[in-house]
């Protein structure tokens, strides 16, 4: 009886998938945020396994891991053990009504202007979910963040992923009248260059800014002096007159209604659209209820009025 107890006390499902993020993560800090632990619970767990197999999984060195044989074959059952878990909980929630844990990714403009103010609306639709909402305009992986839905901007590169077009928005370059009334308004997309830009921490699919000159498209950006991690971090930036953004126009399009901030160039706008896409991981087995229900929630309320 007390073998059968001390058996079901151990969450052997939890250690091996602790075990198989610090083998497909390279180490034990990595596996440690994206499992929400510490780096020593992490090891601590990890010694408490081997301890109850009675082998030794990992060999540790200052410099990498590398698996012993007994954890090479612990690995390979652990990865399709989990992934068999998933499916069937996948399978179960199907025709299940919503519930469960959603981990949400949003860019920040969108988190604000679009998320934010749906989720008590969903909360109340779907009681038995609870979200996880984190905004950070850098593309996250979806895997590595354990994230069910992130919102992208912008052209997409991962084919692998199901994708649900949210709609699109206008890009705009603006500024602040304090701004331009100190340094003066461009006429011309080659002025650019003696202005003062605000660019972005994070690498961008599209890093230039896109003017219709006579009958082609020429790209201009001024110096960046200022990077931001976030659109809402730059829109400040630009109200505070530190230089010229492109942003998003329903972003800033209260800004230019009230005169806060000054759109440059619309002559030369091409209006190019940015699409807005929801990206989550799918396949041949069914979605779970709770990502299906948020992402049609969404689909279905966004509205895009920004021209």
């Amino acid at each position: 009886m007390i073998i059968i107890v001390t058996r079901m006390e151990v969450n052997r499902t939890a250690e091996m998938e602790v075990f198989a993020q610090v083998v497909s993560l390279g180490g034990f800090t990595a596996a440690a945020r994206a499992c929400a632990l510490t780096p020593s619970g992490v090891s601590k767990l990890i010694s408490r396994l081997e301890t109850r197999l009675g082998t030794r999984l990992i060999h540790r060195s200052t410099r990498r891991l590398s698996l012993t044989a007994e954890g090479q074959a612990f690995y390979a059952r652990a990865v399709r053990i989990l992934g068999e878990i998933e499916e069937a909980e996948r399978d179960a929630s199907a025709g299940a009504a919503p519930r469960g844990h959603l981990r949400v990714n949003s860019n920040v403009p969108f988190g604000i202007h679009y998320l934010i103010p749906l989720v008590p609306e969903f909360l109340a639709a779907y009681p038995g979910v609870t979200i996880d909402l984190v905004m950070s305009d850098a593309v996250v992986d979806l895997m590595e963040e354990r994230a069910d839905v992130a919102i992208r901007t912008g052209p997409l590169r991962d084919s692998s992923l199901m994708i649900r077009k949210l709609g699109s928005t206008r890009m705009v370059v603006v500024g602040s009248p304090a701004y331009l009334d100190k340094y003066g308004t461009p006429t011309q997309p080659g002025d650019l260059a003696q202005h003062k830009g605000i660019g972005w921490t994070f690498a961008r699919t599209i890093g230039g800014w896109s003017f219709q000159v006579s009958d082609r498209i020429e790209e201009h950006m001024p110096p960046i002096v200022v990077r931001a991690s976030d659109g809402s971090a730059a829109r400040l930036l630009v109200l505070g007159g530190a230089g010229l953004a492109r942003l998003a126009r329903f972003q800033v399009g209260s800004d230019i209604a009230a005169g806060t901030l000054m759109p440059i160039l619309e002559d030369m706008n091409p209006n190019h659209d940015e699409d807005i896409h929801a990206v989550y991981l799918g396949g041949a087995s069914p979605l779970p209820a709770r990502v299906r229900a948020f992402v049609d929630f969404i689909a279905t309320r966004c509205r895009f009025s920004d021209r």
